[in-house]
Formats: C-alpha cells, structure tokens, sequence
C-alpha cells in the first residue's frame, strides 16, 4: 500500500509552491551572480593591443652581441633555390659577418653539394620546417620559424623575408647599407576596403578598423621581428577565419557556386600588416615594401579574374627595365590617397631593392651583364638616423 502525506491538500500544495519558488530564486541569484562575475571580467579584461604590448614587453629578448650588425636573409622556398647562383654571386662579394641565412625549404629537403650551386646555402635550412600550402596560415606559421631561427643570433639586427624567384636589384654593400640607415621596418601596409576579405566574426579582437592589406615580402628591424614570434593573440583568430576561397573546379559543376560564397581571405596578405596595426607599431613602419612585383590580370576557364604575379623572362629582363624598375621613387596607395615617397634615413632613395618573380633564364642575364653591379651607398649614411 502507498502511504498517503498526512498532510491536508491544502497545506500540502502551498510546501510544493514554496519548493518550486525557493529553486526559481535560486536559479535567478546564480543567473545574476554569473552576469556580474562575466562583467567583471570584462571589465579587467584589457584590449587586445593591451595584450599584445604586455606579451612583447614580457619576451623581449636581450640582444647582446659584438662585431658589426646582420642582415638575416630568410628565404621561403618550395624545394629548392633556382636562383642560388645569383645570390651565390651577391654575397661572395659581401664580409661574411655582415649577414646570415637561413632557408625554409619542404621538410626533409637538404641544402648540401647536390641540391645547390653554391655553398653559402650547405645545411642553411630549418629542421623544424612545415609542409607549406599557398594561401593557407601554414605560409605564415613558416615565416615565423624563419624570424624565430633568425632571433636566436643576436647580431641579427634587419631580417628580409624572400622568395625563391626573388633577386637583388643592387650589390650587398648598398642594400645593407640601405636596411641598417633605417630604424625602420619596411612593410608594404594600408587599408583593404574593396574585398571584403575581413570576416565580422574577427571582432572584437581584431577591430575592423586595424584591420590591413599588403605584400608578404616585408624587411623588419629586430623588435617587430620579435611581436611576430611572439603573437598567440592575432594568428589563431587568423588560422579560424582567414582562408582561401577553393579555386573553381569544372568537375564540380554546381558545386563551384557553393564553394564561391565562402569568405576569401589570404592569410599572408594581411598577417603581419595587421598585427603590427593592432601593435600600435605603424608610426615605426616604412608603409612599402622593398620588393617589386609587376602584376598581371589574367582570366581562364577555370579562374574568375584575379591578380597574378608577372614572371620575367630572359627577354623582358633587360638593362632598359631594371633600369626603369630601379629608378621607382614613390608608390600610390589608392584606398588611402596616399603617395608614399621613398626614404630611408631621411634620404628620398629609390623604392625597391629586389624584385620578383625572375626566372633562371632572366637571373642569368642579370648576372652577365652586371645589372646588380656597385653603388655609392656614402649618401645614405652621411645623415644621421631621424628620431
């Protein structure tokens, strides 16, 4: 048999309404407690650019060397280097103390006497290197092991990120004396308004209005090399919501309308322009960069109209057009009208001391005739460095 509550109804269902009350009250206090603990937060929880400059000031590091200052050459390759006879060529005439190198090649690739032409490249290459696929956050994770290797001299004082089709426009002497006058990074940065490759979702920690565009190819003095190595606040929001739109596939059919819709971002585009916006670094930039790139609008059956880089050849590389490539004084920035006249230690210089994309055949003529050939670098130095 049940035993029934000794209870009258009465009393029994007025103890069941205050149970139900005393749970709902304790619901709404924890509900209440939780809002004011998360403001509180909030509230103590600095801005992104606040954990950014904590993060850089707590691993800076000490930079203690004698001898002269490097220039670290940090070259992000395929596989191999074509082009190594020329660089071969570039620093035989350079003091060895001058500068170093360092390669991020495929993982497993080795620089030694059947992989290169010349021996400045023997074992120069990354042992931690990762499988890098074009247009995907894996090509800035490997400029960061680049920076990070190039970190650990402390006579490193400018790193210069290249590619493999990447050549000098001028001998060593005047590109180091060029990047040592400067007490500041060369960074091609602006506003990107046009694309739309910035993702709402990126918000609040990367504002919109940080938010930035330009070339990969950047030349950096050693605290802004430092902030990239160190960032663990920008590159996983980048590694989320930064990807690149899959290219059209004819065998996919419908599918390819699908796949267009997605957001289009290009990681190494915006990276380090980016960080360094939300660093509260861009008054210690040189908005540009040092490496020309010629660009070409192309259309195929399989691509939508986009922006490719031109490759030079052995014909169009001739001493008219390096000429003309070498004598750039200013570059327009249309999104900011802004015209971005070429310095460095407050000497107006030409824009660019390398170029891409060159092929074997265009290094070679570079090379046989002398185009990267001496120049009187006493001008640059003469000023002294600007506050």
């Amino acid at each position: 048999m049940t035993k029934k509550s000794s209870l009258p109804p009465i009393l029994l269902q007025q103890s069941r309404r205050r149970v139900i009350w005393s749970g709902w009250k304790l619901v709404i206090i924890l509900s209440m407690g939780l809002c004011v603990f998360a403001l509180f937060r909030l509230h103590l929880s600095p801005p992104p650019e606040t954990l950014l400059s904590r993060r850089r000031s707590s691993f800076s590091r000490e930079v203690v060397f004698s001898g002269p200052p490097k220039v670290a050459y940090l070259f992000l390759v395929r596989r191999g280097l074509p082009l190594d006879f020329l660089w071969g060529s570039f620093f035989e005439n350079a003091d060895t103390g001058n500068f170093s190198i360092y390669v991020h090649s495929e993982p497993g690739f080795q620089f030694d006497e059947s992989t290169t032409r010349s021996h400045f490249f023997y074992d120069r290459q990354l042992k931690n290197s990762i499988q890098v696929i074009w247009g995907e956050s894996s090509m800035i994770e490997a400029e960061r092991l680049l920076l990070d290797a190039a970190l650990e001299d402390p006579a490193n004082q400018r790193f210069v990120l290249l590619s493999d089709s990447c050549v000098p426009l001028y001998n060593f002497s005047y590109i180091y004396s060029y990047l040592m006058a400067s007490p500041r990074s060369f960074v091609d940065s602006f506003l990107d308004v046009k694309e739309g490759r910035y993702h709402p979702k990126m918000s609040p920690v990367i504002p919109k209005d940080k938010w930035r565009k330009g070339s990969q190819w950047v030349a950096l003095i050693r605290s802004h090399a430092e902030v990239i190595v160190d960032d663990v606040v920008i590159l996983p929001v980048f590694k989320r919501l930064c990807k690149r739109r899959p290219p059209l596939d004819a065998s996919k059919g419908k599918l390819n309308i699908k796949l267009q819709k997605q957001h289009n971002c290009i990681p190494d585009e915006h990276y380090v322009q980016t960080l360094l916006s939300m660093s509260g670094l861009e008054g210690e930039l040189e908005r540009r960069t040092v490496t020309y790139t010629v660009w070409n609008q192309s259309a195929t059956k399989m691509e939508n109209k986009g922006w490719h880089p031109m490759t030079f050849s052995y014909a169009n590389a001739s001493p008219r057009k390096i000429k003309e490539i070498k004598g750039i004084n200013h570059i327009y920035y249309e999104t900011e009208y802004r015209t971005e006249w070429c310095q460095t230690n407050s000497t107006f210089v030409p824009c660019f001391l390398f170029a891409r994309k060159f092929s074997r055949g265009a290094a070679m003529r570079l090379l046989s005739e002398g185009i990267a050939g001496p120049f009187d670098a006493s001008s640059i130095l003469a000023r002294s460095v600007p506050d």
